[in-house]
């Protein structure tokens, strides 16, 4: 293990010294690194991505059967990418500063089956466990219709498998529901930090749920020891997988053709901002990966984490990465983001990824809360607070004249860009529970200081 620097050395960097007051940081890339250069630098190889997009192409017919709220894609999952002007002007007047270009929102809280970004790379790693499982059995080709799997010879043998993981929340969801469906034995590993309602959603599937005093590395590190005691289960590392990685990756090709669709042009000349809200950094991680394979320099990605759990800002910034937790520097890690209450981040992104980054940026529970408020207020939409980290982001790109000046966003390209907030959670939130959301951020409104 990394030996870890006293936190006063630590603390000699203003920026790290901000994260540990749980103060708001925005800390962005001073030198463009070429996409083609960053993504050989990976490590990675591409390939999964295409991967993962023909395996949910297989399994398609399978969803449709399975889960009602896919047939209308037939199967396809994906969320809607819509604009939200209102909202737009809104934090205009806010921030004091107009937004230059249009503001759009990468809806992952109404991804179907489970309604998170999460969901696209847990689903993924089960799905490929299913197949992988039912082709060594002899009893499914690689060419087959997926609804093999739903056959009584296929079941019996799913059956005798377990998969296990350890999550916040999202990532147990969307795996306990379609592991339960494909009839693994399926246990999800939870922190404190996970709403009640996931836990009694997935035993209502018949899926084991096992609470946990600690945080969500302890709740991974249990999923990981039930795995190794047993060989017949297959737990999801959320740390390291890189299957949870090409099922988050497939999302740049498919926003690529929702951009297009709406004759949205994305090139050097007209930028393409994402803001993806970041736990331990294998979603938003995985999709930069995929946006990168497609709009190569022309796309920059922004993570934004709560100021109470910025594990990957401080694993990237002190190049400690996976060595550090946001407790060695006196946070407590406790955020009402759930979804982003991770105190030490994924290796596989912060070191392998980081030349993709564009920037980091940390937003307070509160600022969070008030974005749910106004988005409910001037778009309509209801979102869990970790789905509103995103907003924290654009208006920071405008205060760091470095950066912009780094990577050519003179005034003319940021009157052509995009910005794309991305959410997560949302759907399947009860309607008291989101109820409650949207009245404390609308409290919040006019409490967060906007200048």
């Amino acid at each position: 293990m990394t030996q870890i620097p006293d936190l006063e050395q630590l603390l000699s960097d203003p920026l790290v010294a901000a994260l540990a007051r749980a103060e708001e940081t925005a800390w962005f890339s001073e030198r463009p690194t070429p996409s083609a250069a960053g993504i050989e630098a990976s490590g990675i190889d591409p390939a999964i991505t295409d991967d993962a997009r023909a395996r949910f192409r297989r399994f398609a017919p399978w969803f449709a059967e399975c889960f009602p709220d896919t047939r209308a894609t037939h199967g396809i999952l994906e969320s809607p990418l819509t604009g939200i002007p209102d909202m737009q002007a809104e934090l205009g007047a806010r921030f004091g500063t107009d937004l230059p270009g249009k503001l759009w929102l990468k809806r992952d809280d109404a991804l179907p089956v489970s309604g998170s970004i999460k969901a696209r790379g847990g689903i993924h790693e089960v799905l490929q466990v299913a197949e992988r499982i039912a082709i060594e059995a002899g009893l499914m080709a690689e060419t087959d219709d997926a609804r093999v799997l739903m056959t009584p010879k296929v079941q019996a043998v799913l059956s005798e498998h377990g998969i296990a993981v350890g999550s916040t929340g999202n990532l147990g969801l969307s795996i306990g529901i379609v592991a339960s469906e494909l009839g693994f034995k399926t246990t999800v590993h939870m922190s404190m930090d996970a709403r009640a309602w996931k836990k009694d959603l997935l035993r209502s599937r018949g899926v084991t749920v096992v609470e946990h005093e600690g945080n969500f590395s302890d709740a991974v590190a249990a999923g990981r020891r039930t795995a190794q005691e047993d060989p017949s289960v297959w737990f999801v590392d959320d740390e390291a997988s890189l299957s949870l990685f090409a099922g988050y990756s497939a999302a740049g090709s498919r926003l690529a053709g929702q951009l297009a669709s709406l004759e949205v042009t994305i090139d050097e000349r007209h930028p393409l901002f994402v803001y993806l809200p970041c736990g331990v950094g294998g979603g938003p991680g995985g999709v930069t990966f995929g946006l990168k394979q497609v709009f190569g320099d022309a796309v920059h990605c922004i993570f934004v984490e709560p100021t109470h759990a910025p594990c990957m800002s401080l694993g990237v910034r002190t190049g400690l990465h996976d060595a550090i937790s946001v407790a060695d520097i006196g946070l407590d890690g406790l955020t009402a983001a759930d979804g982003l209450a991770v105190g030490r981040p994924s290796r596989l992104v912060g070191e392998h990824l980081q030349q993709m980054i564009d920037g980091y940026v940390t937003a307070t529970d509160e600022r969070m809360k008030a974005f749910v408020g106004l988005l409910h207020d001037s778009e309509g939409i209801d979102v869990e607070p970790s789905a509103a980290a995103g907003f924290a982001g654009p208006w920071r790109i405008l205060e760091d004249e470095i950066y912009r000046t780094a990577f050519g966003l003179d005034d003319t390209a940021l009157a052509n860009a995009t910005h794309i907030v991305w959410s997560t959670g949302g759907s399947m939130v009860p309607a008291a529970e989101m109820a409650g959301y949207v009245a404390e951020g609308q409290a919040l409104i006019g409490e967060v200081p906007w200048r």
